[in-house]
């Protein structure tokens, strides 16, 4: 250790990404003095649950992937795992709102693609053309063109129209709330890609991918694809801050009004008018938020970080007794594309997907509505919403009668949105951003749990070796993991 100087890390931001990248730098480096400024009161984000009742309710987002394994990685690092839970996969049926009547995906789809011909056959979900649309894409060649495209063009080459309105539009855009005629397919679904240019079919390209895990399935325990925890997402956050506290300094509101850059590195001023100086500073907050932070000296990265997106979104909760649901949906849930006008965009079956989400004789509903596509339901009051969705259930699923509970939650320009070349802006604004200066979290590489924990990871490694390389901290046995 340089014992003239005790290297300093300002985090700026508290949700998953600023407490994880707190974690990974504490991990890797015990003499670095790391500080958490997270302006609003409850640390965490959008990661928010409620337990009310004996139901466990979600405000953001309710599992993570464990194909990403970060987080996963992250929750055994902490010692979560026997708190871990499951989907309940063998239940894991996804219906879709055709002409008013919800009717199941097939078995096999991936997403949008079929991998066995005959449930994909037997379908009510899609019309013969447009089924032997998506067949074509057995014939079509791929795409030499390495530039970027929107998931609306990607689909609607390779799979056509119909695909596009019945699957890609609710279920990939859905996922980011975007515009699939702007989302970006090389920021949110690069794997598709990646398989087009090298089996020049998706179909082709999935089964044989298929086969290749079926070989290596029994050496390999079988994860559920997705996973949680059984108090709900917050377990995380908690257990974060549990480890971090007594070694961080951890300050709820707590704003970073200005930055200053200095001869040693950085000054940041507070809202109470306190200043910190630190040698590195990482900005986890939304972009725009970011954005005037680094203006005074890094006003190209700024004015790149203006240009990212965000739209707002909510959700609602509802709790019946599962005897009050004339016609229930039996599996997760159910998408609600585009054309059929309503408004909500999709339904999760709470405690369908999860054990111990209610009460035994209970069902937990979950309604998404805002983003792109329903941004009038999210100009309602809380009673009107409520109102708008209750509607749904009652023209769907039968339900007339009242919900045991409800809750609304609002986000509110949170959602950063991927358009078509939204990584070459990424990279234009790291390289633009000065020395000692990074900027993280969903707003740039991935907008899930498992893709802000590995952000997290990553800057945390750079920010720490390039701390070392400026000889603020003698080098040490350091690997992030």
């Amino acid at each position: 250790m340089n014992t003239a100087h005790q290297p300093h890390v300002v985090i700026i931001g508290g949700g998953i990404t600023g407490l994880s990248a707190a974690w990974f730098i504490r991990k890797a480096a015990a003499d670095v003095r790391i500080t958490v400024l997270e302006s609003g009161g409850h640390w965490g984000g959008k990661v928010i649950t409620e337990n009310v009742d004996g139901f466990v309710i979600e405000a953001g987002p309710d599992s993570f992937l464990t194909q990403k394994p970060w987080a996963l990685d992250l929750a055994r690092q902490l010692g979560l795992t026997d708190r871990l839970i499951g989907t309940n996969d063998h239940q894991r049926t996804i219906d879709v709102l055709r002409r008013g009547v919800p009717v199941p995906m097939p078995d096999g789809l991936n997403l949008i693609v079929p991998t066995r011909a005959l449930p994909f056959l037997r379908s009510r979900l899609l019309s013969p053309w447009g089924k032997a649309r998506i067949a074509l894409d057995m014939l079509i060649p791929a795409r030499r063109d390495p530039a970027d495209e929107s998931l609306a063009a990607f689909v609607r080459r390779r799979f056509g129209a119909e695909a596009l309105s019945t699957l890609a539009e609710p279920l990939m855009a859905g996922i980011y709330n975007a515009d699939p005629e702007q989302q970006s397919m090389a920021a949110t679904f690069p794997r598709f890609q990646h398989i087009e240019r090298a089996h020049g079919s998706l179909i082709r390209g999935l089964r044989a991918a298929q086969r290749t895990a079926a070989r290596t399935a029994a050496s390999t325990p079988k994860l559920p694809a997705f996973m949680s925890f059984q108090t709900g997402t917050h377990a995380l956050i908690d257990a974060l801050v549990t480890h971090l506290e007594g070694t961080v300094d951890l300050r709820l509101h707590t704003p970073a009004d200005a930055l200053e850059r200095t001869a040693a590195g950085w000054r940041i001023t507070l809202n109470d008018g306190d200043t910190l100086t630190a040698d590195a500073v990482l900005i986890t907050t939304p972009a725009y938020a970011a954005a005037p932070l680094i203006r005074p000296f890094a006003p190209d990265a700024a004015d790149l970080l203006d240009g990212i997106r965000y739209v707002s979104s909510g959700t609602v909760s509802l709790a019946y007794r599962t005897s009050a649901i004339p016609r229930p949906l039996h599996g997760f849930g159910m998408l609600i594309p585009a054309d059929e006008r309503q408004p909500i965009n999709a339904i999760t079956v709470s405690s369908t997907k999860f054990d111990g989400r209610a009460p035994d004789g209970y069902t937990l509903l979950r309604a998404f509505f805002g983003g792109t596509r329903t941004p009038r339901t999210l100009a309602l009051d809380d009673d009107g919403v409520v109102n708008t969705v209750r509607e749904v259930l009652r023209r769907v699923l039968g339900i007339q009668a009242a919900p045991q509970l409800h809750r609304v939650y609002r986000w509110h320009n949170a959602q950063p949105q991927y358009d078509v070349n939204h990584l070459e802006r990424v990279n234009a604004i790291e390289a633009a951003l000065p020395d000692g200066m990074y900027v993280t979290g969903s707003a740039f590489r991935g907008v899930g749990l498992p893709d802000c924990v590995h952000q997290a990871q990553t800057t945390a490694a750079r920010a720490l070796d390039a701390l070392q390389r400026r000889a603020v901290f003698d080098p040490q046995e350091r690997v992030i993991t």
